[in-house]
């Protein structure tokens, strides 16, 4: 264990950054499918840029996803996250969408009918006692100041509010990983004219509206989250590049699966590098990172580990994992060691897909709010991966 202090730093964008409008748009019209037909396979892709949505993809469904229906899910997506001005270059009934979705490869339904794996792939997932949902803590409050960003924009407490904003926390620890005090905030948020002001013949974010981000928004949600961890000064950068005026998708292109680190640990855990939005949960880029995270937090929860990485592997078309790996930085509970952490995940989860889905309930319409704020952390009672409902019998199974 070292005696060394350190850094570690993650970040998180609103619901409104190009790629997690992309995001949304793709598990809505996963939701959409699934809401009605259960068994719909999907594989959806979204592009969104300046007055532009493209969705495309592979889909097979009994649900009635015509154009219009494809139209009109886009259009209700993107005036939900807030993009409602056509004078800012992107809002949901001026901008062109296109369709380009058609059916799935039967090559790939050959081997999920019969129960395998959609894809070939390790996915991970990982939880820690850093905060009361055990997930790493910079992630965490990364996601709570956008979450509360989105929250002061829609109800009107900061008005001057446009929907992109990016969120990200540094975190000084001590040698054995304790979270001592959080050292830095970044939040860069889009916003109209109303708080710009003329400094050096420059159009430039007010000081005032920078005073107001720190105020009413980045200083409460870090004192309601962990105000034992606000020690002595912490640095903030609020627009740093001095103004944020031109966003969204019409100051960025979006893409569907462009955070995958934002969507899970932030950087924290490792990650096999599938993303999740638009993939039905045969897809095991997505439900078996769920399971992971599941695994792993269930493991946290019943104070086997203080730290827990699970790694599951999978080939197209076989049902068993591959592989099950386990690693708790040295953490684990007395007389419990890797190995025995992964003969009770053999003993106490299904890890099939179809067990996978049936355990964790993942045919239903409950995506589309996955794809903002993080999948991991929010313990909502749709998101089932989220429960540690099996910590205590992990815990009596290890004798601890």
């Amino acid at each position: 264990m070292s005696s060394a202090r350190y850094l570690f730093t993650s970040e998180s964008v609103s619901m409104g950054h190009p790629d997690k409008v992309a995001d949304q748009i793709s598990d809505a019209v996963l939701d959409f499918c699934l809401t009605h037909d259960p068994m719909s396979r999907v594989a959806c892709e979204t592009l969104v840029t300046t007055d532009h949505c493209t969705v495309a993809g592979e889909i097979t469904t009994k649900a009635p996803l015509t154009r219009v229906a494809v139209d009109k899910i886009v259009r209700d997506a993107i005036r939900e996250i807030g993009y409602t001005d056509p004078r800012i270059g992107f809002a949901a009934d001026t901008c062109q969408v296109n369709c380009l979705l058609h059916a799935q490869s039967p090559d790939i339904s050959v081997g999920v009918d019969t129960g395998g794996a959609g894809d070939q792939g390790m996915m991970f997932g990982f939880a820690c006692d850093e905060t009361r949902t055990l997930m790493p803590l910079p992630i965490y409050l990364a996601h709570r100041l956008v979450e509360n960003h989105a929250a002061m924009r829609r109800d009107g407490r900061l008005k001057w509010l446009r929907p992109d904003a990016k969120s990200q926390v540094t975190v000084e620890y001590l040698g054995d990983g304790t979270p001592d005090r959080i050292t830095t905030v970044v939040l860069s948020t889009q916003h109209d004219e109303t708080v710009c002001e003329t400094v050096g013949g420059k159009n430039v974010f007010s000081e005032a509206a920078r005073r107001e981000v720190i105020e009413k928004l980045v200083l409460p949600t870090l004192k309601a989250e962990r105000p034992d961890l606000i020690k002595g000064d912490i640095e903030y950068h609020v627009n740093p590049t001095g103004i944020f005026l031109e966003g969204g998708p019409h100051g960025d292109c979006g893409l569907t699966g462009r955070k995958i680190i934002v969507d899970t640990y932030g950087g924290r855990g490792r990650h096999g590098g599938g993303a999740f939005s638009g993939k039905d949960p045969t897809k095991v880029d997505r439900s078996a990172a769920y399971m992971a995270r599941y695994i792993a937090k269930n493991i946290v929860a019943a104070k086997l580990a203080k730290r827990c990485e699970v790694q599951l592997s999978y080939a197209i078309g076989h049902p068993d994992p591959l592989s099950i790996w386990v690693g708790t930085e040295g953490t684990t509970a007395p007389g419990v060691t890797e190995d025995k952490l992964v003969e009770l995940i053999r003993a106490h989860f299904k890890l099939t897909p179809k067990g996978i889905i049936e355990t964790l309930d993942l045919r239903r319409p409950v995506y589309r709010e996955s794809a903002r704020h993080g999948h991991f952390g929010r313990e909502l009672p749709e998101f089932t991966w989220e429960k540690t409902d099996k910590a205590e019998t992990l815990r009596k199974a290890a004798g601890v």
